[in-house]
């Protein structure tokens, strides 16, 4: 009998899309599903960027582009990590690919051999342990749990660390908390790894414009750290450019030139009506970057209050990101009828079947007492959505 690949069998699928999914077939029941499960702006791409993309399809922008990306893309990308991050880059040290995700794993599969070790702090991204196990790597979990505010200590770090490790993950803003490591955190941690030889960390900054703690920190701002950081970053959140598909690595050349042979035989260039765009986001004016941050503070804040209202809850106040992490396991081994909610798989199922809203439960980012609700909607829906949560979570006995 034909069968799937080792490598593929290996992996899980990605819960976020699978709720969605789920949430999708609900709706098209006719039953009025509000959907906080996706991590993707509600906002509209800007228009200025839009029509560079538009002019780059009437200037005949429609071959094969370079598998790094254009020269002029990555120049903006150098100038932008100048500028917003104090980081001395140059354009040999930046490669674009086909969104943030692919940068990520591209990342992971130029440098982890079979039974390398990678440090990932739970809770993570979903992606990050199943991208480890396709490059044969180990994922090595360090729980952050609610009471720390999701975040490792360098304790921890070097707790975790043995000869096979080579490579942490972190993800500041993080998804799925929200919670942001500061740049005296990020150094604390920096330390550790100067410690040790030939540990890299990959610093996924994806969500950096969306904190509401001031400038983004980088673990690669450190003295040192440049040289063992990879940053994986792109245009999806700050812009709202998730279809686009454009993301962006900055590495030591070495480990670009990797990527880049990796890229060349699997995905070539990313499009080039994409890059022509993103260009037109990082060069003009970043107006529209604040405008769409300043909205998801106010629906932070107004999640938090009223998240805060539901018993049984426990919710912290997330820096940045778009993403609410709250504690439920105060409901684990209770029951409303025959639904009995005996983890927070059950929880967020209970929550779409009997309350219809779609969120993602902890256990797929690593942290199965809580669950991830995205604010990245409308007021209303977050008011609706909270009102719906309330009223079911109080039938539970």
């Amino acid at each position: 009998m034909a069968q799937l690949s080792d490598r593929l069998n290996r992996l899980a699928p990605s819960a976020t899309l699978a709720m969605s999914q789920k949430s999708s077939e609900m709706k098209a029941q006719g039953i009025d599903v509000i959907n906080m499960s996706v991590g993707e702006p509600d906002f509209n791409t800007p228009d200025h960027i839009k029509e560079a993309g538009k002019k780059a399809i009437d200037d005949n922008y429609s071959k094969y582009s370079p598998v790094p990306g254009y020269p002029s893309l990555r120049d903006a990308i150098v100038a932008k990590l100048k500028k917003e991050n104090g980081l001395d880059y140059t354009s040999k040290e930046i490669i674009v690919g086909t969104g943030g995700k692919q940068g990520v794993c591209n990342t992971v599969l130029a440098l982890v051999n079979n039974g390398d070790e990678v440090i990932i702090p739970a809770p993570y991204w979903v992606s990050y342990p199943q991208m480890v196990k396709l490059a044969g790597g180990e994922p090595v979990v360090i729980r952050a749990g609610f009471e720390q505010d999701f975040k490792i200590t360098p304790e921890q770090l070097e707790a975790a660390i043995t000869p096979k490790t080579k490579m942490v993950i972190l993800c500041s803003p993080s998804n799925p908390t929200g919670s942001v490591y500061s740049q005296e955190e990020l150094d604390g941690l920096a330390k550790v790894i100067l410690s040790h030889e030939n540990i890299f960390v990959l610093s996924d900054e994806i969500y950096e414009h969306i904190n509401y703690i001031g400038k983004n920190g980088s673990i690669a701002a450190y003295s040192g750290m440049k040289e063992r950081t990879i940053i994986c970053n792109g245009v999806s959140k700050a812009y709202a450019m998730t279809g686009w598909r454009l993301g962006w690595v900055a590495a030591p050349e070495w480990i670009v030139k990797g990527i880049n042979k990796l890229q060349g035989q699997y995905t070539s260039g990313t499009s080039d009506v994409s890059q022509l765009a993103a260009l037109a986001a990082y060069e003009s004016d970043q107006a529209c970057v604040v405008e769409m941050k300043q909205a998801f503070e106010r629906r932070r804040d107004l999640i938090v209050e009223l998240a805060k209202g539901v018993p049984g809850l426990e919710v912290n106040v997330p820096q940045g990101a778009f993403y609410l992490f709250p504690k439920c396991s105060s409901f684990f081994g209770k029951s409303n009828g025959d639904f009995k909610v005996n983890n927070s798989t059950d929880f967020a199922m209970y929550l779409l079947e009997v309350g219809h809203v779609a969120t993602v439960a902890g256990d797929a980012f690593g942290d199965p007492d809580c669950f991830r609700m995205s604010y990245a909607t409308s007021d209303d829906n977050i008011r609706e959505a909270l009102r719906r949560i309330k009223e079911v979570t109080a039938l539970l006995k």
